[in-house]
């Protein structure tokens, strides 16, 4: 099902940003680029990353991509966006868990990590795994949100003290 998607890179993830986001546009999405429009060595990936999730905070049914050479800066910027909860993916099984179980609306991937086909395959997965709505995980979204929006941590279970 086509939707909108929000992708934001560094000058690691541009290469393969701008093929992401062709491969998805040929697929029916909406893609809305938050750059980088050209190619420089000293940019800086949160300036990127942080529009590409905070589109998808405001925007509230859409999914959001952030790339970089690794993926775990850029997974960095967007959780510090409040109510994001971006997934690094090097997997289809990670990126279709990071849905499945965690509800998240951003996933991030390692450009040099990964050949694009395979960036474009996990990319595909996560935008079309429905969240699981099973209890156990709800529950744990929930302790994850109340947190952010808080500050208290969540009660411990199943340890002894």
């Amino acid at each position: 099902m086509p939707m909108r998607v929000h992708v934001g890179s560094d000058h690691a993830g541009y290469e393969v940003k701008n093929g992401l986001v062709e491969a998805l546009r040929e697929r029916g999405h909406e893609v809305i680029d938050h750059g980088p429009f050209e190619y420089d060595a000293d940019d800086d990936y949160p300036a990127f990353c942080l529009r590409a999730a905070e589109a998808v905070a405001a925007d509230g049914e859409s999914r959001g991509v952030v790339i970089g050479g690794s993926g775990n800066g850029e997974q960095m910027a967007a959780n510090k966006v409040r109510g994001i909860r971006a997934a690094l993916a090097w997997s289809q099984e990670t990126a279709q868990l990071a849905r499945k179980h965690n509800n998240a609306q951003v996933v991030s991937v390692g450009a040099r990590m990964h050949p694009l086909e395979d960036i474009v395959t996990f990319v595909e997965v996560f935008l079309s795994t429905p969240y699981s709505g099973d209890e156990r995980h709800g529950r744990r979204v929930d302790m994850l949100s109340r947190y952010e929006e808080t500050g208290e941590l969540p009660p411990l279970s199943g340890v002894s003290h």
